[in-house]
C-alpha cells in the first residue's frame, strides 16, 4: 500500500505513550514522527528509541511537522477542540480519544466543522467496539436470535481513582463508555437519564460520590442499567448483559488468567483499561490506520462523540439534582450514520 503512514501523537501521557508504543511495535503501516506534549521531558521520554521523530511542546508544530499524514489525540479532553479544528484545517485525519470534546457546546462545534468539509476526517476513540466479545455481542444482537433487546445491565468498576477525580467524572469520564456502547450495541439513541447516588464505600476519597448507579431510556423503550465504581480496590471489571425477548447473553466473566499452584487455584484480575482492553486497544489503532491509509474513515464518528457528550452532561445534570433529566441533541447531519451502524 506504499510508504508508512506519518502520524503525529498529541499528548504523550499515560494513554499516549502507550499509543507511541503500539504504532512502533504492534501496528503496521504507520510510523510516528512527531510527538507533542506541554511537558517535553515527558514526549522525549515516550519516544525514547525511536528515530525520526521530532518533539514538540506546541501541538500544532507537530501537525506541521515533515511528513505528518495523520493525527491520533491522546491529550486531556479540554485540548481535544483545537486539535480536532486545526486537524480539519489541514484536512488531516484523526483518531481522537474519548471524549471527543468534554463540553457538549464544544462538541457540537467539533461536529459541524466537519460535516461543514462534506466529508469525515475524525475517529473517536470509543475501543469497546473493537473488542472481541463486544463485537461478538452485536453480532448476535444484530443477528435477531434472541428478540428484540429489553435491558442491558452493565458493570464498570476500578481498582481506584486517581487525583482530581471528581463525582461528575464518574458519568462524563468513566461511563461515557457504557454510553456510546449501549448506543452502538442497541443501534438506538439514548434519550433520558437518572443517577441514583447509595452511600459512598469507604475507599472512596472525601466528597466522592463512588459508587453511583445510572438508568439510561432508549428512544424504543429498553432500558441501560450501568453500576459504576471507580474505588472498588480489587481490579478492574467491565461486564455487560444483553436481556431480550428470546433469550440473554452477557461478556466480561471470562476475561482473565486462571493460575494454578500446589497452593490451589486463583483468578488474575486486570488492574486497568489498558490491560483489559489492550487487544481492543490495538485492532482500534490497525482498523484507523489501514482505513487512513485506503483514504476511508470509519469506525465512531464526530457525531457519536457529541453524542456521548451530550448524554454525559445529562447524567451530570441527573448527579446534581435527583432527577431524571431528558437528553436534548442537535439534529444528526446527514454525513453520520445511524448509532449502530
Amino acid at each position: 500500500m506504499g510508504e508508512l503512514l506519518g502520524v503525529a501523537v498529541l499528548g504523550a501521557g499515560h494513554m499516549g505513550a502507550d499509543h507511541i508504543r503500539r504504532l512502533d511495535r504492534v501496528v503496521s503501516g504507520a510510523r510516528v514522527v512527531a510527538v507533542a506534549d506541554p511537558d517535553l521531558a515527558r514526549a522525549e521520554a515516550a519516544v525514547a528509541g525511536l528515530t525520526g521523530v521530532t518533539v514538540h511542546t506546541d501541538p500544532l508544530a507537530a501537525l506541521d511537522a515533515p511528513g505528518v499524514a495523520a493525527v491520533l489525540i491522546a491529550s486531556p479532553g479540554p485540548a481535544h477542540e483545537e486539535a480536532l479544528l486545526a486537524a480539519f484545517a489541514r484536512r488531516l485525519p484523526v483518531l481522537c480519544e474519548k471524549p471527543m470534546v468534554p463540553d457538549s457546546t464544544g462538541a457540537l462545534r467539533v461536529m459541524e466543522a466537519e460535516a461543514a468539509l462534506g466529508r469525515r476526517l475524525a475517529q473517536i476513540g470509543f475501543m469497546r467496539r473493537y473488542d472481541a466479545e463486544y463485537r461478538r455481542l452485536k453480532a448476535l444482537l444484530d443477528g435477531g436470535g434472541l428478540g428484540r433487546p429489553l435491558m442491558l445491565h452493565c458493570t464498570h468498576r476500578n481498582v481506584s481513582s486517581p487525583d482530581g477525580f471528581t463525582s461528575a467524572m464518574l458519568i462524563n469520564s468513566s461511563v461515557s463508555h457504557e454510553i456510546d456502547a449501549a448506543r452502538w450495541l442497541l443501534g438506538q439513541e439514548l434519550t433520558a437519564v437518572t443517577v441514583l447516588r447509595p452511600t459512598p464505600s469507604s475507599r472512596a476519597p472525601e466528597g466522592l460520590s463512588d459508587p453511583q448507579f445510572v438508568l439510561f431510556e432508549t428512544e424504543s423503550g429498553a432500558l441501560v442499567d450501568v453500576e459504576v465504581f471507580v474505588n472498588c480496590g480489587f481490579g478492574y471489571q467491565v461486564r455487560c448483559e444483553a436481556v431480550c425477548e428470546a433469550g440473554s447473553a452477557r461478556i466480561g466473566e471470562a476475561h482473565t488468567m486462571v493460575v494454578t499452584t500446589r497452593d490451589g487455584a486463583r483468578e488474575e484480575v486486570a488492574r486497568d483499561y489498558l490491560v483489559r482492553f489492550a487487544d481492543a486497544y490495538d485492532r482500534e489503532v490497525q482498523a484507523w490506520v489501514d482505513a487512513t491509509r485506503r483514504g476511508e474513515v470509519t469506525g465512531p464518528s464526530a457525531w457519536d462523540g457529541y453524542a456521548a457528550s451530550v448524554v454525559a452532561e445529562a447524567g451530570v445534570r441527573s448527579l446534581e439534582t435527583g432527577a431524571r433529566v431528558t437528553v436534548e441533541a442537535a439534529p444528526r447531519p446527514a454525513l453520520y450514520a445511524r448509532p449502530g451502524g
